[in-house]
């Protein structure tokens, strides 16, 4: 098997385990989907017709089964939910984009950081956005019950993507120097 079917296996299967809660619960791990669209346009950037379009195939399947056949909410499931295929195409090129600027040099650190905070902010912003503005759960629209209900959730969303991407990137980097590797390694 490839390294690249390897990784959009793992990509898929970590999506599976934990796709059922933004937040996960005593019996779940947290969404890892952010992650997992950065990761992707790491690793699968040349890829990305096929691998982002199955990345998100797989996230509706599944939302839509949790939906139907487990008891999860679908308050989320309005017509914002649209906006999430812009929203993981954001995290998607922050990944390719670190993935073209890596130096396997220290400050490769800070070009993760950047480009991992921009991204996932990014996508926070256009879900936080269209779900607030149009999906028809708020009575009362305005600019100050947006700005609160985006601090209210800002962080929680930042830290839970944030912490799975450090999570891979350790992964990576013990990888990478395990394997004698003096470059980053590039799959693309």
């Amino acid at each position: 098997m490839n390294s690249r079917v390897t990784i959009l296996l793992v990509l898929s299967v970590s999506m599976l385990a934990t796709r059922f809660g933004h937040f996960g619960s005593r019996w779940s791990l947290p969404d890892a989907s952010w992650a997992i669209f950065f990761a992707g346009g790491f690793y699968l950037a040349r890829y990305w017709r096929s691998a982002f379009a199955w990345l998100a195939i797989l996230a509706v399947s599944i939302d839509l089964t949790v939906i139907n056949f487990y008891g999860v909410s679908n308050y989320c499931l309005t017509r914002a939910y649209a906006f999430n295929l812009p929203a993981y195409a954001i995290l998607w090129l922050g990944g390719a984009w670190l993935q073209r600027h890596l130096a396997a040099e220290l400050a490769d650190l800070l070009r993760l950081a950047a480009s991992a905070g921009i991204a996932v902010s990014a996508c926070f912003a256009i879900t936080n956005g269209s779900f607030y503005w149009l999906g028809g759960r708020v009575s009362d629209l305005s600019v100050a019950g947006w700005i609160e209900n985006f601090g209210d959730w800002y962080l929680s969303y930042l830290g839970n993507a944030l912490l799975y991407i450090a999570i891979a990137s350790v992964v990576h980097a013990a990888l990478t120097s395990r394997a004698g590797v003096a470059r980053a390694w590039r799959p693309n």
